[in-house]
């Protein structure tokens, strides 16, 4: 009577389901597939692309004078890094640089506080930019000259131009962009002025204050270098413009080329291990930026 009331057993079949239609399994990549995924590889096979192109071309030309191989070019480069030359030019215009860099980052944010503050400053922040953003800063060199005379305070002037005003024009245009609830976040928070600023609308303005800092960094970079080439030494010692022009009037095309080398090797360093590592533990960190 018990077996009759045991219900039967079914007997058990395990069958492959077949993966659904329009998704794709997913293979193992190969080296080369991930060597691709990591930015740092393919820079470096750009970087090498560029080599063979300028190598192929100087063979092509066959004119050292007019434009030397890359290998020249390295040959060079290690040189001037093994005499100490080439080192203690990039030293001497990096020292200026960074003076003008820091004074001209300082002025811009006063100048925009002025503006986020008042009315006033925020109409004196518009008349100035558009009075000074367009004009060059080379072209103030000669009245820079004039007034602090031939020294590194005439190039920290020109640098500090062509800092202020991109920086500025950014981080306004970033402190425009907070949205107002995070405005009145703050607000309700006690935040007020200078509190308020450095508490919410920097941080709400940081992609637009980090993308001024690299363009003003790029302005005060080739500022330097042309003031250097067209004016020379500084305080009795020359940076890597004066480096440039001294061997091109000596007709060392392989050492123009070397300094030419050094001011981009120096801005790849700044913009890959500088400013690269700033946006990841600020803007990617707070998912500001993909």
């Amino acid at each position: 009577m018990s077996a009759l009331l045991e219900p039967p057993i079914r007997q058990e079949f395990v069958y492959a389901a077949p993966p659904p239609a329009g998704i794709i399994v997913e293979r193992p990549l190969s080296r080369w597939q991930r060597w691709s995924q990591h930015a740092l590889w393919r820079k470096v096979l750009i970087l090498l692309s560029l080599a063979l192109l300028w190598e192929g071309a100087a063979r092509w030309t066959h004119n050292d004078l007019l434009l030397p191989s890359f290998i020249q070019t390295a040959q060079a480069f290690i040189g001037g890094i093994a005499s100490g030359e080439l080192l203690t030019r990039t030293a001497a215009s990096l020292v200026v640089l960074l003076q003008g860099y820091a004074v001209g980052v300082l002025a811009a944010f006063v100048l925009t506080l002025l503006a986020v503050s008042s009315r006033i400053g925020r109409d004196l922040l518009e008349t100035l930019t558009a009075m000074l953003n367009p004009l060059p800063a080379i072209a103030l060199l000669p009245l820079a000259l004039l007034w602090f005379g031939l020294g590194r305070a005439s190039l920290i002037f020109v640098i500090v131009h062509s800092v202020m005003w991109p920086l500025a024009l950014n981080t306004y245009a970033g402190f425009q962009g907070v949205p107002e609830t995070l405005r009145m976040a703050g607000r309700n928070y006690g935040l007020n002025g200078l509190r308020l600023v450095l508490h919410v609308l920097v941080p709400g303005a940081l992609p637009s204050i980090v993308s001024g800092l690299k363009i003003g960094w790029a302005f005060a970079w080739r500022t330097l270098i042309a003031a250097e080439l067209v004016f020379g030494t500084t305080s009795g010692q020359g940076g890597l413009g004066w480096y440039i022009f001294q061997n091109r009037n000596e007709l060392y095309t392989d050492k123009v080329f070397a300094g030419l080398a050094a001011v981009i090797v120096i801005g790849l360093i700044v913009e890959n291990i500088g400013f690269r590592t700033l946006e990841r533990v600020t803007l990617k960190r707070w998912g500001m930026q993909r």
